[in-house]
């Protein structure tokens, strides 16, 4: 049985898209990131950065038990463990590793740069035209980069793979951060395809409830210091 650490975020969605695509059993343990659970001390026992997605395989290698962080990480070692959705043949098995690593160096991280200021600042009356220009340049550019691998192609390696579990839940809320998908006719494309995927369309009630309260509440000081730390004007979070 695997422990899976979750939240609904595109980190931890990558992971939950790839347990349902391999069958793997798991049991979702909940860490509420804007009550600051990811700061007690028992998580932190399981992933020291206090972030989520996190996952306790209680079968890992040689039937001990495993404690992973990192959504790549988990990914590539959930790939290795069923033998799914990573090529066996050499030199494609390190392209969809090398488009894997591209997303958690590049396309995550800044993507998630680009949600906060185009997003999440200004609803708490946060005002950095500075940050929104950069960050909503490279959001463009990055979405260049996916669009030129999928112009001609249905996935990003020859088949449905790791790499395109990882970019598909960032590429979904392209407008949060301020990309429009109509501009990237390729992504799009692919991101309509694996839409249709029973493991993208998984819902769980926490998912509901989080979407609901973002949609409907305010954003409390205390719940945007867990969030991202630092305080301002609370405003209602529309995204």
């Amino acid at each position: 049985m695997i422990d899976f650490y979750y939240y609904t975020s595109p980190n931890a969605r990558k992971v939950l898209m790839m347990l349902e695509e391999t069958g793997l059993p798991y049991q979702m343990q909940w860490i509420d990131i804007s009550a600051g659970d990811q700061h007690r001390e028992e998580y932190a026992q399981i992933n020291p950065n206090r972030k989520i997605p996190a996952l306790v395989d209680h079968d890992g290698p040689g039937g001990a038990p495993i404690v992973l962080f990192e959504s790549g990480a988990i990914l590539l070692y959930l790939a290795e463990k069923t033998g799914r959705l990573i090529p066996s043949d050499q030199a494609r098995r390190w392209n969809v590793i090398k488009w894997l690593f591209w997303q958690t160096s590049s396309q995550g991280p800044l993507l998630g740069q680009a949600a906060h200021f185009v997003s999440h600042a200004p609803n708490r009356g946060i005002d950095a035209p500075y940050a929104v220009d950069r960050y909503r340049k490279e959001a463009q550019r990055l979405y260049g980069v996916l669009e030129s691998q999928l112009r001609d192609r249905d996935y990003i390696d020859d088949e449905f793979s790791i790499a395109d579990i990882a970019c598909f839940p960032w590429v979904r809320v392209a407008k949060g951060q301020g990309v429009s998908l109509e501009d990237f006719p390729g992504v799009k494309r692919w991101c309509d395809l694996i839409a249709e995927r029973p493991s993208a369309q998984k819902k769980l009630d926490r998912d509901e409830e989080t979407k609901r309260a973002a949609r409907t509440t305010y954003y409390a000081d205390e719940t945007w210091t867990q969030l991202f730390g630092g305080t301002s004007v609370s405003c209602q979070y529309t995204a």
